[in-house]
């Protein structure tokens, strides 16, 4: 094979790499938008879906009109240049072997990402309109600006600033526009009490929410394996260490803050052990290709520690309501990652690029801070004049009702959840006859036989309704008691509650929910013949364990009963057919 055709060959696959990392952080978007979506509620779930739709939709022409210009150009080393399009020759920037259209594309999905950072922390309270311009200001200047610093060959990286896949670039970035958000929109309603507690508002998905995180931690593989834009020449060696230093931070970041979590809140918690993956994550961004094994691991413990007290401090300390945790994920552990790749760089790629340890973790601070200065200055500046202007914030009434309606016109994310008579006209209701048929009168349709009972009616049978809300694990037991006993006939529900002592005292990411409602079954039952006293004992002997959450019974008088199909009353409307 010629030079020429090994060259042709490399290239093809360093530009496939390339694409398949592009396409592995496009789908990004769907893991934050089901993380989003799942830790919210669900009246909002659509509105969630709208934004991650279009952060992505709006970022990519504006990084192809200005900002793919703005951050590789080389115009300066703060800003590099404007080029309507992207029209401009790039070709001393591109990667080697990299084609500039996989190059151009890979960039703009890291771009999208810096964007919908910012909508999980201001979630259920931000206007839609509002939010497609400071999306549109981070795609179109804020992200391409430091991009440029940090990649583009701009300053940051002339002193050898450091941040392999974007903890700073992107994470930070995205997670300070989050914490300025939250903080200049205010608390969602109810989420403080009067007394400056933060209050628990749990998600409606959690399953959802845990299924983004499974598509984050599988996609950061090409946000961080993508990275290397080669496959050769040591690119895939290098590809494959930055896996395994990916996939390590991130599972122990796991752990460490299910440990914290079990520990701080007496039961490990589901929606903050979902943050510390992705803390994990973020952390190990900037030094996945310069860290050895050991340290990414060290690494991911100390961001389970990170996104578990950053979490904490920003909701109870600063009192800024982040519904997602972003700012503890993305700003907290963007941050760490970004210096503890200057404290954890092996020996080797220290000596390979002539700093010493001290030097290159003074450089990565300088930058970050100064990402941090520039991030934070600008997406102030937007968000004070979006306030003055068309305002942040819906109203307290669309807040209350939900944005999918106000802002979308969409009754609910989950329609077929609603009640099927809601949306059908009564002659289909059933199923039974078509819009053009006659409906069938109501004493044909529903004939109603009158039987004459072999014994009379006994008016005076006492007739008793008994309530039971029993424990979900119990209902099985207790519907045996009751066949047991000769009871054919219950109305099962699934419900949640709690009893006067409000539940037993439980966490949703480190806020104790006041009031917890919990899983039950309500069992209704109507006797005549069997003994109420029957059906109590039979009902406590399976329910009762001595402990808070037993359950109740609750036994009413019933006036009547009618069987509507053979208008029987009273105890006979009770009784099988067979009897007769």
């Amino acid at each position: 094979m010629s030079d020429s055709n090994v060259t042709v060959l490399f290239s093809d696959l360093n530009t496939m790499w390339t694409l398949i990392g592009a396409a592995l952080v496009f789908f990004m978007q769907a893991g934050f938008a089901a993380v989003e979506a799942g830790f919210t509620r669900s009246k909002n779930s659509g509105n969630i879906i709208m934004k991650n739709l279009m952060d992505f939709s709006i970022g990519t022409p504006l990084y192809w009109l200005v900002g793919f210009g703005i951050m590789f150009g080389t115009q300066s080393a703060v800003f590099g240049g404007i080029d309507l399009f992207t029209r401009g020759d790039y070709s001393a920037v591109l990667p080697d072997g990299v084609d500039f259209f996989a190059y151009f594309i890979f960039q703009t999905v890291f771009c999208a990402t810096a964007a919908t950072i910012v909508s999980g922390a201001m979630a259920e309270r931000t206007k839609f309109s509002s939010y497609c311009i400071y999306s549109a200001v981070i795609s179109l200047v804020i992200y391409p600006v430091s991009g440029h610093w940090i990649w583009g060959g701009g300053w940051l990286s002339n002193l050898g600033f450091h941040d392999f896949a974007g903890s700073a670039a992107v994470h930070m970035l995205g997670g300070l526009c989050a914490l300025i958000g939250a903080a200049m929109l205010g608390a969602r309603i109810g989420k403080y009490g009067k007394d400056g507690k933060p209050k628990a508002i749990p998600g409606h998905n959690i399953p959802l929410g845990a299924l983004g995180v499974f598509i984050l931690w599988f996609c950061w593989f090409g946000f961080n394996g993508g990275s290397t834009v080669s496959m050769t020449n040591g690119g895939a060696e290098l590809a494959s260490k930055v896996f395994v230093n990916t996939n390590l931070a991130a599972a122990v970041a796991t752990l460490s803050t299910m440990i914290i979590t079990w520990i701080r809140y007496k039961k490990p918690d589901v929606s903050m052990t979902l943050n510390g993956s992705l803390a994990g994550l973020v952390a190990i961004t900037a030094g996945c290709d310069c860290v050895n094994v050991w340290a990414s691991a060290v690494i991911g413990l100390i961001s389970g520690f990170a996104v578990v007290f950053g979490i904490e401090f920003v909701d109870k300390v600063l009192k800024i309501d982040d519904p997602v945790g972003a700012v503890g994920v993305h700003f907290c552990n963007g941050f760490l990652g970004t210096i503890l790749t200057g404290v954890f760089a092996s020996n080797d790629w220290l000596s390979a690029n002539g700093m010493t340890r001290a030097h290159f973790i003074a450089i990565q601070l300088l930058g970050a801070f100064a990402v941090i200065l520039w991030g934070g200055v600008t997406i102030t500046i937007t968000f004070l004049i979006i306030k003055k202007t068309i305002g942040l914030r819906v109203t307290r009434e669309e807040e209350l009702q939900g944005l999918d309606l106000p802002e979308h016109g969409l009754v609910s994310a989950y329609a077929d959840f609603q009640p099927i008579f809601a949306t059908m006209s009564a002659p289909t209701r059933a199923g039974l006859t078509s819009v053009s048929e006659k409906r069938a009168d109501i004493d044909d349709a529903v004939p109603v036989v009158l039987k004459t009972p072999k014994t009379p009616v006994a008016s005076d049978v006492k007739l008793t309704k008994i309530e039971i809300f029993v424990r979900q694990e119990c209902f099985e037991s207790l519907k045996q008691a009751m066949l047991d006993i000769g009871i054919t006939g219950m109305t099962v529900t699934n419900i949640l509650g709690c009893g006067v002592q409000k539940g037993k005292p439980s966490y949703y990411r480190g806020a104790v929910q006041e009031i917890t409602l919990h899983p039950r079954v309500q069992v209704e039952i109507v006797v005549s013949k069997i003994p109420v006293k029957t059906v109590i004992d039979a009902a406590k002997s399976v329910m009762y364990t001595g402990h808070t959450g037993d359950g109740k019974i609750f036994v009413y008088d019933v006036e009547n009963v009618i069987k509507v199909r053979t208008g029987e009353e009273g105890v006979d409307a009770l009784q099988d057919e067979e009897q007769y």
